[in-house]
């Protein structure tokens, strides 16, 4: 399935109704009044967050979405059926906007959380519902309440707890495919991801889920490259993996190039902790890797790791660095839910 995550599409929640205008007909009943019912609501908007997608692809050739009208009333008192819902399935991760893009109308975080979007209109009143003791016969009703329409934005963002960013082949699909049994396309050219890959890592009793983004170039905050629209897949993220290929000659430069990039994204992204991985090392001999990961750790003031996500080496290691970093909002979660558990019941831990 083609991976898509924006989207634009019009919706439209069901018009009310009509009330009716009718007057009872019955034989040996002289003064039969009215008897007109009222109109049926329209039908609502939803949106719902569902654990069986991970793309917006539904909305590339359906971009115009209606729910039903609600029916008219009828003579005999009868009230218009009401209009059916329309509920739009979407992943979780996915933030719907207005049409400028700039007003978050929902936040899908959960699954089954169900957001309205667009109420229908209210049914209309039949003249029955206007009869008093001085207007025994009136031909007021009143018509069904307007639909609701308007454009809206859908934009995914995978929910991961840690996020790999590097340049192209710097090696990450390398890297997940060796710590989890993601299956990402791995090739010698630039650019070989296209599409964000997630990849569930397991550390014993423990795992948790790992992102891999499309490579980003100097300039890609201009549109340069695959652009930096892929890195809104690492904004849930707590910690951010970035590996440097130890073989290029200026790994301080590639370094700083990702650097602006995330800051230039504008999501306080450059604020996520960081793990900063040498590459490759399989490739260089001993000297070269000390001098590498000391130029790297004179500018990114932190730790740097010699790794190879070919032979293996140094993965355990990252892996567990990236566990200091997640376990501390993993154990916050588990106690917010045995809060909320009742006492009779086992507690929750993270795994």
């Amino acid at each position: 399935m083609k991976f898509l995550d924006q989207a634009k599409i019009h919706i439209q929640s069901g018009a009310g109704g009509a009330g009716c205008l009718s007057f009872r007909r019955e034989k040996y009943i002289e003064y039969g009044g009215p008897d007109g019912g009222n109109g049926g609501k329209g039908g609502d908007v939803y949106v719902e967050a569902v654990p069986a997608l991970n793309t917006l692809i539904d909305y590339r050739y359906q971009q115009h979405l209606k729910a039903k009208r609600g029916g008219h009333g009828m003579g005999q008192n009868r009230t218009g059926s009401a209009g059916t819902d329309l509920t739009l399935k979407v992943p979780i991760g996915t933030q719907v906007f207005d049409e400028t893009g700039e007003v978050m109308l929902a936040d899908l975080m959960e699954i089954g959380q169900k957001i309205l979007l667009a109420e229908g209109g209210k049914g209309g009143l039949g003249n029955t519902h206007f009869k008093s003791s001085t207007n025994r016969a009136p031909r007021k009703t009143i018509g069904g309440g307007e639909a609701i329409e308007m454009w809206i934005r859908l934009k995914l963002k995978l929910i991961a707890d840690a996020g790999l960013v590097g340049l192209p082949n710097a090696g990450k699909s390398t890297f997940l495919s060796r710590v989890s049994r993601a299956k990402p396309k791995i090739a010698d050219y630039p650019f070989t991801t296209l599409t964000p890959q997630l990849g569930l890592v397991n550390l014993g009793q423990r795992e948790f889920v790992m992102a891999d983004i499309p490579g980003l170039i100097e300039g890609a905050h201009k549109g340069t490259g695959l652009g930096d629209k892929f890195l809104g897949h690492v904004e849930r993220t707590r910690v951010l993996l970035h590996l440097v290929d130890g073989t290029e000659e200026d790994v301080v430069k590639n370094y700083k190039i990702i650097r602006a990039e995330l800051k230039s994204y504008g999501a306080r992204l450059e604020e996520k902790p960081e793990i900063v991985l040498l590459n490759k090392c399989d490739a260089l001999t001993g000297k070269k890797i000390t001098i590498k990961q000391k130029a790297l750790e004179k500018i990114a003031k932190t730790k740097v790791l010699a790794i190879s996500g070919v032979t293996g080496k140094g993965i355990k290691e990252a892996l567990k660095e990236t566990w200091k970093i997640l376990k501390p909002a993993f154990e916050e979660e588990a106690e917010l839910i045995n809060r909320d558990r009742p006492a009779y019941k086992e507690k929750w831990t993270p795994v």
